[in-house]
C-alpha cells in the first residue's frame, strides 16, 4: 500500500453532480488529534520509544567510555586543543539521536513493521558513525578507534532488540484490537472486501476497518472474510464519514469510479486532517524491495522487478545452506543417533525413510527422514484414502493408524525432518524453499504451479510457518509462489526464525 499525506490544498475543489464536497469539522474529542496530525493512538507508543532510545544510546556510550577509559574523564585532542571525551561522547549520542528521528525509524507508518523499521534503525545508527568518523578524521579529533567501534555494535544491536521487543508488545496489544489505526476502506464493492479480508488477515497490517464506502450508498453492507462491514456512506461521503468515525486512515482500494480525478479531488478533502490517504495497489504477492517508485511530472510510475533465479545472491543462499547445514548436522549428530536408535527398539524396519522428490527444475532426489510410519505404510495408502483430511493433492490424517508411537512426538516436532539437513548440504535442498513435492503431486499441477520448482525446495518455508497440514491446497500453492518471486536472504532468516519458534509451539502437524 502507498500512503500519500495530502498537500496542501491550492484553488477550489472541483465540483460534483451528487453532492457538494466539504472539509470535513472534527466531531467533539477529536479536536487533539486534528490540530496533532497522526494516529492518536501513536503519540505515547513513540513517546516510549524515544525514551527508550535514548536510554540505550546513553548506556551504550556510556559503556563503551567505561570499558576503554575507565571512570578517569580522559581528554582528546582537538586540532591542537584538549577536548574531555565526556564531551564527545555527548556529542555522538546527540547525532545519533537525531539519525533516529531524521531517518524516520520512529514512524507511525513503520513502527511494528518488522523489517522495513529494523532496516531504518540499523541504517541510521550506521549513517551516524560513518559521518562522524569523517568529521573527526577532517577535524582532527584524535578519538581512540576502540572506543568508537565498541559504542556502535552494542548500541546497534540494544536499540534493535529493544525495537523487536517493543513490536511483540504491540502485537500482542493488536491481538486485542489496541493500537491500531481506523481505517475506512473506499472502492467498488469486491475490491473493497478484498483489501478489507486482507487487513483482517494480517496482523502486522495495523488497520480496524471501522467502515467502508462503496458506490452505492444504499447498499447495507459489504462481506469481508465471513464479517459484515457497515457502509458509512457513497464515495463522495468519504471526508464527512472519517471525521465522524475519527478514522486516521481512508484506503482508496482498485481504481473507484471517476479514477485518479477522484483520488485527487479526495485528498484535497483531506487536507489539514489528522487523516492519511492510503492507495493500495492491484499488485498482489509481490514484495515490498522489488516496487520501486519512478516519479515522472504528474504521473507517478511503479517499477516492478522481475524476479530473477540466478545470480549473485543465489551464490550467497547456496553458501549458507552449506555453512549452517554443515554446523547444525555436527551439532545435533548426536541427538539424531539417540532418534535413530528409538525409532529402531520402537518398530521394525531402517531408522530412515527414503523417498524420491522432485527439486529445482523438475529434476529428481532421494530425500532422507526420520521414519515415523511402518514399514509398510505406503501400500496402506489406498486402503485409507476414504479417510482423506488433506486438501485434495496432498494425503493427510490427523490420526493416521501408519504412524507409530516415536513417530507421533517426532513429526509434532518436526524431528522427523532433521536429516534433510543431509540434502541441503549435498544441494539437493536449501534451508527455506518451497516444500519438496512427489512426483504424483507434479503430474496434477496446473501451469503456474511448476514456477514453484524454480528454485530448491526447503528444509522449511513459508508452509512451515503458516500452518502446515492446516492450510488448504490454493493457499499453500499461493505461499510457495510468493517465496520463489520475493525470497531474499534477509527474509530466509526470518523464517528459520520463526520456523524454531513453530518448532516451540508446534500447529498443523501430524
Amino acid at each position: 500500500m502507498t500512503v500519500i499525506r495530502p498537500r496542501p490544498l491550492t484553488g477550489k475543489l472541483p465540483g460534483r453532480t451528487r453532492s457538494t464536497w466539504r472539509r470535513p469539522v472534527a466531531p467533539e474529542g477529536l479536536e487533539e488529534a486534528v490540530r496533532h496530525p497522526g494516529r492518536p493512538w501513536s503519540h505515547s507508543y513513540l513517546l516510549r520509544l524515544r525514551i527508550t532510545d535514548t536510554a540505550i544510546i546513553l548506556a551504550a556510550i556510556g559503556a563503551a567510555f567505561v570499558v576503554r577509559f575507565g571512570p578517569d574523564d580522559v581528554a582528546t585532542n582537538v586540532s591542537g586543543f584538549p577536548v574531555p571525551y565526556l564531551a564527545i561522547s555527548l556529542l555522538i549520542a546527540v547525532a545519533w539521536s537525531i539519525a533516529l528521528s531524521a531517518g524516520h525509524t520512529r514512524d507511525a507508518r513503520v513502527c511494528g513493521m518488522g523489517l522495513a523499521e529494523y532496516r531504518r534503525v540499523a541504517s541510521a545508527s550506521a549513517l551516524t558513525f560513518g559521518a562522524l568518523a569523517i568529521v573527526f578524521l577532517v577535524g582532527k579529533v584524535d578519538i581512540a578507534r576502540g572506543y568508537f567501534v565498541l559504542a556502535l555494535p552494542v548500541g546497534a544491536v540494544a536499540l534493535l532488540g529493544s525495537r523487536w521487543m517493543w513490536r511483540r508488545w504491540l502485537m500482542a496489544q493488536r491481538r486485542y484490537d489496541h493500537y491500531l489505526s481506523r481505517a475506512i476502506v473506499v472502492g467498488d464493492p469486491d475490491d473493497v472486501g478484498y483489501v478489507a479480508e486482507q487487513i483482517r488477515a494480517k496482523s502486522g497490517a495495523a488497520y480496524q476497518v471501522v467502515g467502508v464506502a462503496v458506490d452505492d450508498p444504499e447498499r447495507q453492507d459489504v462481506t469481508a472474510g465471513g464479517e459484515k462491514l457497515p457502509v458509512v456512506g457513497g464515495l463522495g461521503d468519504v471526508t464527512e464519514a472519517a471525521s465522524r468515525l475519527g478514522a486516521d486512515t481512508v484506503i482508496v482500494a482498485g481504481q473507484p469510479r471517476g479514477g485518479s480525478r477522484y483520488i485527487r479531488t479526495l485528498g484535497w478533502a483531506l487536507e489539514g486532517t489528522a487523516t492519511d490517504l492510503v492507495l493500495a495497489s492491484r499488485l498482489t504477492d509481490v514484495a515490498g524491495p522489488r516496487i520501486h517508485f519512478r516519479p515522472v511530472e504528474g504521473l507517478p510510475l511503479i517499477h516492478v522487478e522481475i524476479p530473477q533465479f540466478e545470480g549473485g545472491k543465489h551464490v550467497l543462499k547456496r553458501m549458507l545452506d552449506v555453512v549452517v547445514a554443515a554446523i547444525a548436522l555436527v551439532i545435533l549428530a548426536l541427538p539424531m543417533l539417540i532418534v535413530a536408535l528409538l525409532i529402531r527398539i520402537d518398530s521394525p524396519g531402517p531408522a530412515l525413510f527414503r523417498q524420491e522428490r522432485v527439486g529445482r527444475n523438475g529434476s529428481t532426489f532421494t530425500m532422507l527422514k526420520f521414519r515415523s510410519m511402518v514399514v509398510d505404510a505406503e501400500s496402506r495408502l489406498a486402503a485409507l484414502a476414504a479417510e482423506d483430511q488433506g486438501n485434495g493433492v496432498l494425503f493427510k490424517m490427523k490420526a493416521d493408524p501408519r504412524v507409530t508411537r516415536v513417530g507421533r512426538i517426532i513429526r509434532k516436532f518436526s524431528i522427523d525432518e532433521l536429516p534433510q539437513l543431509w540434502n541441503v548440504l549435498v544441494g539437493d535442498m536449501s534451508l527455506v524453499g518451497p516444500r519438496p513435492p512427489l512426483r504424483r503431486e507434479v503430474n496434477q499441477y496446473e501451469s503456474h504451479v511448476h514456477r514453484r520448482l524454480y528454485i530448491k525446495p526447503g528444509l522449511t518455508g513459508m508452509w512451515q510457518v503458516n500452518g502446515r497440514s492446516d492450510l488448504s491446497w490454493e493457499e499453500s500453492v499461493r505461499l510457495d509462489l510468493y517465496y520463489v518471486e520475493n525470497w531474499s536472504l534477509t527474509g530466509d532468516l526470518v523464517i528459520l526464525w520463526r520456523t524454531v519458534r513453530v518448532l516451540l509451539h508446534p500447529t498443523g502437524a501430524y
